[in-house]
């Protein structure tokens, strides 16, 4: 079996973030950069996946800058054995459907039995990406997938819904997205991570896989013009008093200062 997982290179999920210069970007000095979360879920089933067949590969894909590979190599360390990269910087900021193109090209090339990914990423978070990608290949999908069996080629997986719990059967080829709590993800260990330096990891180039110039540039579908952080918050208000006076209090603000009854 062979098994496709895409991974984002995305700030840490612990990182304070900043406003770049030009008011549309993140300010990346000093910023640490990371697999976004949900992914590693992703890698750990596939890894799953393939030893429970005995046999197999798992090849791990992305699509950013040239700093994504060291992201890349965290999927070879805690197993997967070949990695592809679309370098190119402008991805970051790219619209979902360019991520898309670029992924989907990647997987097309490798004719995989099951593409897997996190249910969204952390960053230009659209959720948007694993849909995106099966249509483009013309594969079936299922989106946050919490259980996942595969026999005899063909899948059974589980999604949480509201108050019940969906399930999709169907054959492989798939794509799937993964939620966090299917699996507990593995840490690296030094053998894993001294592997992940003679693994194979193949660069391309957005051109290589059919993602044109333009479509990265001013020509893309959506783009940044702005971004700001949220205002701060202002001081609480406290008051004082019995406790009925702090209610009568409250509700006074509540319906003639804040507007909200």
């Amino acid at each position: 079996m062979k098994i496709v997982v895409a991974i984002k290179h995305v700030p840490d999920t612990e990182a304070r973030i900043k406003v770049g210069s030009d008011g549309a970007s993140i300010d990346e000095t000093g910023l640490k950069w990371i697999a976004s979360p949900f992914d590693e879920y992703a890698v750990e089933e596939a890894l799953q996946l393939r030893d429970a067949a005995g046999s197999g590969e798992v090849v791990v894909i992305g699509a950013g800058p040239a700093e994504a590979a060291a992201t890349l190599r965290q999927g070879l360390a805690m197993g997967a054995d070949r990695a592809v990269l679309v370098e190119d910087a402008r991805f970051f900021y790219a619209d979902g459907l360019a991520r898309a193109e670029a992924l989907a090209a990647v997987a097309r090339a490798e004719s995989p039995d099951l593409v897997l990914m996190g249910k969204q990423g952390v960053g230009p978070d659209e959720s948007q990406t694993a849909p995106m990608v099966a249509e483009l290949l013309g594969l079936p999908h299922v989106t946050a997938v919490t259980r996942l069996e595969i026999s005899g080629g063909r899948f059974t997986a589980h999604r949480e819904i509201e108050g019940a719990v969906e399930v999709h059967e169907g054959t492989l080829p798939v794509v799937l997205s993964i939620d966090k709590g299917i699996n507990e993800p593995r840490y690296a260990s030094l053998k894993g991570i001294m592997a992940a330096k003679k693994k194979a990891l193949e660069t391309r180039t957005p051109g290589d896989v059919g993602v044109s110039d333009d479509r990265l540039g001013r020509g893309a579908l959506l783009r940044w013009e702005a971004l700001s952080l949220p205002p701060a918050r202002g001081e609480g208000r406290r008051f004082e008093g019995d406790v009925d006076t702090q209610v009568g209090e409250l509700v006074r603000v509540l319906h003639e200062v804040e507007k909200l009854i």
